[in-house]
């Protein structure tokens, strides 16, 4: 079994230190083999705040990778936006935009869709060079192993939404998803937590994958929900999802669902919403 612990949308320089330190203590007790961030990492672009940004990954006590959100890029330094986007999130926190883990479990690729020179920067898109990476990557992979794809702009919408605006070029990118037997899609940038099958929505998909979306795993930018995290635990041929939420004090066990893979659909088992004491706490 593996487990995956995928925070998003930190948003350093507008966060909550206790949920921050909250946040740190409950992935300890997880013990997750890898954390997968998708983004937003911090709130305008600016050194201090991805200072901040460095200080919260250099205590992870586990392996993680990352790639940048859409408030990553500066907003109101229009030159760096358009000649350097991701300066200073190369500078403090990876210069690597593509960040790939593999081993005999899984394999989990990291794609930017951050872009500046959009007409809405805070929206995302795929390009035809990280399409075909996909490819090259995904499809050398045996279907033994688990893949796993994250962003920061999301493929699929919420259930009560299902006109929310998705990552540019994605009717592109489904074919090689498809095609590669990716398994798992995680996201961020709606600070919304949900999962389900990209089926629901993309009709023109022959193939179940799986998403999981992230909430805001520390921002004070909260929409209707709790600062979350999922906690994901991948034993083929089951996956379950659980939602780990700040309540105040700590974070605390949430909605879990369990999907298992029969044939190339993915099949809900469980869905159960309730505490629970995080996996390997005392």
């Amino acid at each position: 079994m593996k487990k995956l612990a995928h925070i998003s949308d930190l948003h350093f320089g507008r966060i909550d230190p206790l949920v921050v330190d909250g946040l740190l203590a409950d992935l300890t007790a997880a013990q997750p083999d890898l954390i997968v961030i998708s983004g937003d990492l911090v709130q305008r672009a600016k050194a201090r705040h991805f200072l901040e940004a460095r200080a919260f990954l250099e205590k992870l006590p586990f392996p993680y990778l990352v790639v940048p959100g859409n408030h990553d890029i500066p907003v109101y330094n229009v030159v760096r936006r358009f000649l350097d986007p991701f300066g200073n999130y190369k500078r403090y926190i990876t210069t690597d935009l593509s960040p790939f883990h593999i081993d005999s479990e899984i394999a989990v690729l990291g794609i930017n869709t951050a872009r500046s020179v959009i007409t809405d920067f805070s929206e995302g898109r795929m390009n035809k060079a990280q399409i075909k990476r996909v490819r090259e990557v995904f499809c050398e992979v045996p279907d033994t192993v688990f893949k796993v794809l994250f962003t920061h702009h999301p493929f699929l919408p919420p259930p009560d939404a299902p006109k929310t605006k998705l990552v540019g070029r994605h009717k592109l990118a489904l074919p090689a998803l498809e095609s590669c037997g990716v398994d798992l899609l995680l996201a961020g940038h709606l600070h919304r937590a949900y999962s389900g099958d990209i089926m629901t929505h993309h009709t023109q998909v022959a193939r179940s994958i799986l998403v999981a979306q992230a909430s805001t795993a520390t921002s004070t930018r909260l929409r209707n929900e709790a600062n979350a995290y999922n906690l994901i635990a991948i034993e083929p041929p089951r996956v379950t999802f659980e939602v780990r939420s700040w309540e105040g004090a700590a974070f605390t066990g949430g909605l879990v669902s369990q999907w298992r893979k029969d044939g190339h659909r993915w099949v809900m088992e469980m869905q159960d919403s309730g505490f629970r004491p995080v996996s390997g706490a005392a």
